[in-house]
C-alpha cells in the first residue's frame, strides 16, 4: 500500500557568475581590499552553484543541504546586486521537470534574466529532492517515519511558497512544472503523504482505533483535495491521478475499518458490518481500477476476514440491523501535519558570503544621500565664493587697495606686483590657453563614447524589431525598445549635461577674451609693467591722512573675512558622516528606507551650524563694503583730480580685475577639465553596461532562434488530414460488473460506446446464378465454411467480430465465410426483418480453392437446422462474436 509520489528535479544550463558580478564589484567598490574580498565571495558562489546544479545529486540529506545553502545565498545576494535585464543581466535557463522531450530531441525550457526565476527553480529542486529523500526512508522504523514526515512537510511548504511567489518573481508565464496550479497540487500531495506517514506511525504504535480512524480520514481528505485539483490538468505525469484516487479510497477504507473496530467495542454490530461493507466496496474499486498502481491485497484480506466474522456473529447471536452507509455517523478528522514555512536561511550551515556588502536599497540611498550632501556643500561654498567675488569686484572698481599704495604716483602698487607674481607662478597665459585647448578634445571623447553606446543599443533594437516582425507571436521575449528605455533616458541625461557644459565653456572663453590683454600685461617683467602704467602727480600729503588709515583698516577687516571663509570652506568640505548604519537600521525595522527624511534630518544636523556661519560672514562683508565705499568717497575728494591720475587709476583697476578674472577662469577651466575626466569614467561604465546588456540580449536571441528553428523543423510539412474514425476511437472495455462506491470520484463525462460498422448491402444477382455449374447441392454442407455460432447471451469484448491475429475489425475476411449465413429472414430479430431480402446466392463461380456458395433453398424448408436466436436488446451487436 505504501506507494508514494516523488517529483523529478529540473535541469539547468551552466551560467558564469564570476565575470559579471566581478565587473560590478570592481565598478562599485573602489577600495582594493573590499574588491578582493567580494571577488573571492563571487568565486565561492559560482562553485556552490556548480555543486548544487552542475552534477547529479544523491537522494541524501547532504545533497539537499547543498541545494538549500545555494538557495539561501541567492536570497542573501539578491538585495545586494542589481539583477535585472537592464543592469546586471544574468540569463538563467531551466528545463521543465516533467517534459520528456520529443522525437526530435529537446524539451520545454525557459531562459530569463531574473534571479527570482533562479531562486524559484532552485527551491523547486529542493522540494523535489526532499520528496525523493522521503520516499527512500525505511517506514518500518521510527527514525524513517519521522524523517519522511519532515521532508514531505518541507516539500509541501516549498511548493506552496513557489505557488505564492512565482508570478511576481518571473513577471511572465512560467513553464508548466512551476505554474501556480502545478506546484499547488504538488504541495497538497506532499501534505497528504506526510499525513499518511503519521497514519502509518499511529498504526505501528497500535494507538486507539478512534485516533487512527481520524488520521486516516484526514489523509483521505487531503488526497481527495489533491485529486480534485489535478484531475482536469495535464501538467503532471499520467500515473499521478490514479495513485491519488487509489490512495483516497484506501485511506477511507482504513478509516472505515478502524471505525468499525470502535463500533464493535461499543457493541454496535450493525454499524460495524455497514462500515466493513463500505470498506470492502472501496478496496474492490481500487483492485479493479488501480491494481497496476497500488496493491490492496493485504488490506482487502483483512477487511474480508473482519466482515465475515462480523456477519457470522450478527447472524447467529446479535441480529442487529445493518444501517445504510449514508446514515452512518461521520468519522472525525485529525490533521497532524503542516507545510513547513519557507523563511531563509533554510540551511543550518549557511554563512553569508557577502555579509559586509550592504543591500542595493542601502547603496541607492547612500548614492542619493551623497548627491544631497554634495548639493548642500556646493550651495554653501558657492554662496561664499560669490560673496568673495563680489567683494573683489567692488574693491577693483574702487582701485583698492592699489589706490592707497599708489600715493607716490609713479611706482607700481605692491598689491599689483603680488598679483602679477601670482599669475606668473600659475603659468600665465600659456597655462590658461592650454586648458582652453584641452576642453574640446575632452568633450569630443565623451561625445564619441556616448554616441557609440547608444548606437550599440540602436543596432540591437533594430535587429530585435526585425526578428519580432518576422516571427510575430513566437518572438516572446521583452522588446528591446521597452528594455532600453532607462538606458536611453540615462543617455539623454548625459547628452543634456554635455550641452550645458559646452555653454559653460563658451562663457569662460568669452570672459578670458575680455581680460586677455590685461592678463598678458601682468605676465610681463616688472619694468615693462611699470612703463605700461601711466604716472601721476604725487599726493604725498594724503599718506598721513586719517581717511587713509580708516580705509586701510576696513580693507584689512575685509581680508580677514575672506580668510575666515577659506577656513570655513575647508571645514564644510571635511564633514563626514556614515549614513549606511542609519539606512540599514531603517531597512531592518521597517523593510523600507525613507531616504529623504533620514537624509534631510542628518544634513540639517551636520550643516545647520555652518549655514548660520556663512550667513554671518555675508552680513559682515555687506557692512564692511558699505563703510569702505563711504571712506573711499572721502578719499577721492582729498585727491587732486587730473586726467593723468584718472588714467592711471583706470589701468590699475583693470589690472586688479584681470588678476581676479584669471584666478576665476583658471579655477573654472580646471573644474571643467576634472568634470570631463570624471564624466569619461561614468560614460565608460555606461558603455560597459550597454555592452553587457547587448551581449546578454544577443546570447538570449541566439538561444531563442535555436529553439524556434527546432520547433519549426518539428512542424509537419504537409497539411493535416482526417484520420478514419476506427483508427482513433479505442475499443470500449466491458462494463464494470461492480458499481463504484459513493466515495470514488466518478468521471465527469460518460464514455460513448462505439457503434458497430454498417453492414454492407447484399449483392445484386440474376436468377440463373442458382444453377451455376460448380455449385454443390443445396442440402450439402459448404466446404471451408465453419458452422455458424449462436451469439452469446451478453456482449463480450468489442461490438464487432474479432479474429485471432487480427486486432480490431481491420482484417481480411476468411475464405468462404459468410457472416450473414447464420441469419435467415425468419429467424432474424424482429428489428431487422422488415429490412431483409431473401438471400440469393452469387452468380459467378467460386474462386479456385474456394467452396461454392449455397443456392436458393426451397421456400418450404431450410437446408440447415439452427437453434432459435434469442431476442437481444437494441443496443447489443448482431455480429457473431469469437
Amino acid at each position: 500500500m505504501a506507494t508514494f509520489i516523488s517529483v523529478p528535479l529540473k535541469k539547468s544550463s551552466e551560467v558564469d557568475l564570476v565575470k559579471p558580478l566581478s565587473k560590478f564589484v570592481t565598478a562599485t567598490y573602489p577600495a582594493a581590499e573590499e574588491q578582493a574580498d567580494y571577488i573571492r565571495s563571487v568565486e565561492e558562489l559560482n562553485k556552490l552553484r556548480k555543486s548544487a546544479l552542475g552534477r547529479p545529486l544523491d537522494k541524501h540529506e547532504s545533497s539537499l543541504e547543498i541545494l538549500l545553502r545555494y538557495y539561501d545565498q541567492l536570497c542573501a545576494v539578491e538585495p545586494k546586486f542589481p539583477f535585472s535585464e537592464n543592469q546586471l543581466c544574468l540569463t538563467f535557463t531551466w528545463k521543465d521537470a516533467f517534459d520528456k522531450g520529443s522525437l526530435f530531441g529537446g524539451s520545454v525550457k525557459l531562459a530569463l534574466a531574473s534571479l527570482g526565476y533562479e531562486k524559484t527553480c532552485v527551491l523547486f529542486n529542493g522540494a523535489a529532492l526532499a520528496s525523493q529523500i522521503a520516499s527512500e526512508q525505511n517506514l518500518d522504523s521510527d527514525e524513517g517515519l519521522k524523517a519522511a514526515a519532515k521532508y514531505y512537510q518541507l516539500a509541501s511548504g516549498a511548493f506552496g511558497h513557489i505557488k505564492d511567489t512565482v508570478l511576481s518573481a518571473l513577471n511572465r508565464e512560467p513553464t508548466m512544472d512551476i505554474s501556480p496550479e502545478t506546484v499547488g497540487t504538488l504541495s497538497l500531495i506532499m501534505l497528504a503523504q506526510a499525513q499518511e506517514v503519521f497514519f502509518l506511525k499511529a498504526t505501528s504504535d497500535k494507538m486507539k482505533d478512534a485516533i487512527i480512524a481520524k488520521l486516516a480520514n484526514q489523509t483521505a481528505d487531503f488526497y481527495g483535495d489533491a485529486f480534485k485539483q489535478c484531475q482536469y490538468k495535464e501538467n503532471l505525469p499520467k500515473e499521478v491521478l490514479p495513485v491519488l484516487a487509489a490512495k483516497h479510497c484506501i485511506m477511507q477504507a482504513n478509516a472505515e475499518l478502524h471505525q468499525s473496530l470502535l463500533a464493535k467495542q461499543k457493541k454496535r454490530f450493525g454499524e460495524e458490518i455497514a462500515r466493513l461493507q463500505h470498506a470492502t466496496e472501496l478496496v474492490k474499486t481500487v483492485a479493479s481500477r488501480y491494481d497496476e498502481y497500488v496493491s490492496v491485497k493485504d488490506l482487502s484480506d483483512k477487511i474480508s476476514r473482519a466482515l465475515t466474522a462480523a456477519k457470522k456473529d450478527n447472524d447467529f447471536i446479535y441480529h442487529d440491523r445493518v444501517p445504510e452507509v449514508k446514515d452512518l455517523e461521520h468519522i472525525g478528522k485529525a490533521a497532524l501535519v503542516k507545510a513547513t514555512a519557507i523563511t531563509p536561511p533554510l540551511s543550518a550551515k549557511f554563512t553569508d558570503l557577502f555579509e559586509k556588502m550592504v543591500p542595493m536599497a542601502v547603496q541607492q540611498s547612500m548614492s542619493v544621500y551623497s548627491q544631497r550632501k554634495a548639493e548642500t556643500v556646493n550651495r554653501l561654498v558657492g554662496t561664499m565664493r560669490e560673496a568673495t567675488n563680489l567683494c573683489n569686484g567692488v574693491l577693483a572698481s574702487l582701485n583698492l587697495p592699489a589706490a592707497l599704495e599708489d600715493l607716490s604716483g609713479d611706482s607700481i602698487p605692491q598689491s599689483i606686483v603680488e598679483k602679477a607674481r601670482a599669475i606668473v607662478q600659475q603659468g600665465g597665459l600659456q597655462s590658461i590657453e592650454q586648458l582652453i585647448r584641452d576642453l574640446p578634445e575632452l568633450l569630443t571623447r565623451n561625445r564619441e563614447i556616448l554616441e557609440e553606446s547608444l548606437k550599440m543599443l540602436g543596432d540591437e533594437e533594430s535587429t530585435d524589431s526585425e526578428l519580432r516582425s518576422k516571427f510575430s507571436q513566437r518572438w516572446n521575449r521583452t522588446p528591446s525598445g521597452d528594455l532600453y528605455k532607462p538606458l536611453r533616458a540615462e543617455g539623454g541625461n548625459f547628452r543634456s549635461v554635455l550641452d550645458k557644459a559646452v555653454q559653460a565653456d563658451q562663457v569662460v572663453r568669452e570672459r578670458y577674451n575680455t581680460h586677455c590683454e590685461m592678463i598678458a600685461l601682468l605676465c610681463k617683467p616688472e619694468a615693462e609693467l611699470t612703463a605700461a602704467i601711466p604716472s601721476a602727480n604725487p599726493v604725498k600729503t594724503l599718506q598721513g591722512s586719517e581717511v587713509v588709515s580708516v580705509l586701510r583698516s576696513q580693507l584689512a577687516q575685509l581680508e580677514e573675512v575672506k580668510k575666515e571663509r577659506e577656513g570655513l570652506e575647508a571645514e564644510i568640505k571635511g564633514v563626514a558622516f556614515d549614513m549606511s548604519s542609519s539606512f540599514l537600521t531603517a531597512l531592518a525595522q521597517d523593510g523600507a528606507i525613507n531616504e529623504e527624511a533620514l537624509s534631510m534630518s542628518q544634513l540639517d544636523q551636520s550643516y545647520g551650524n555652518y549655514s548660520q556661519r556663512v550667513q554671518a560672514s555675508l552680513r559682515s562683508q555687506e557692512e564692511l563694503l558699505g563703510k569702505v565705499q563711504a571712506s573711499h568717497q572721502e578719499f577721492s575728494k582729498l585727491k587732486q583730480s587730473n586726467s593723468e591720475a584718472n588714467d592711471r587709476e583706470e589701468v590699475l583697476k583693470k589690472l586688479a580685475s584681470a588678476h581676479d578674472s584669471y584666478v576665476e577662469i583658471t579655477s573654472n577651466l580646471r573644474e571643467g577639465t576634472k568634470f570631463y575626466n570624471d564624466l569619461t569614467e561614468i560614460l565608460l561604465k555606461f558603455q560597459n553596461k550597454c555592452s553587457d546588456i547587448v551581449f546578454a540580449r544577443k546570447t538570449e536571441r541566439d538561444e531563442l532562434l535555436k529553439d524556434l528553428q527546432q520547433s519549426i523543423a518539428r512542424e509537419p510539412s504537409a497539411p493535416s488530414f482526417n484520420v478514419p474514425a476506427y483508427q482513433t476511437n479505442p475499443a470500449p472495455t466491458a462494463a464494470d460488473p461492480n458499481p463504484a462506491p459513493r466515495t470514488v470520484f466518478q468521471p465527469q463525462q460518460p464514455q460513448v460506446k462505439a457503434q458497430p460498422p454498417q453492414r454492407p448491402p447484399p449483392p445484386a444477382f440474376t436468377p440463373q446464378a442458382a444453377s451455376a455449374p460448380g455449385n454443390p447441392p443445396d442440402n450439402q454442407p459448404q466446404p471451408g465454411n465453419p458452422p455458424p455460432m449462436a451469439p452469446p447471451s451478453q456482449a463480450q469484448g468489442p461490438p464487432y467480430p474479432t479474429y485471432q491475429g487480427y486486432p480490431g475489425y481491420a482484417y481480411q475476411m476468411p475464405m468462404g465465410y459468410n457472416p450473414y449465413a447464420a441469419y435467415g429472414q425468419y429467424n432474424m430479430p424482429p428489428a431487422m426483418q422488415p429490412n431483409m431480402q431473401p438471400y440469393i446466392p452469387y452468380q459467378q463461380a467460386p474462386a479456385p480453392g474456394q467452396g461454392g456458395f449455397p443456392g436458393t433453398p426451397p421456400t418450404q424448408q431450410h437446408p440447415y437446422t439452427y437453434q432459435q436466436q434469442p431476442q437481444h436488446p437494441p443496443h447489443q451487436p448482431y455480429y457473431p462474436q469469437q
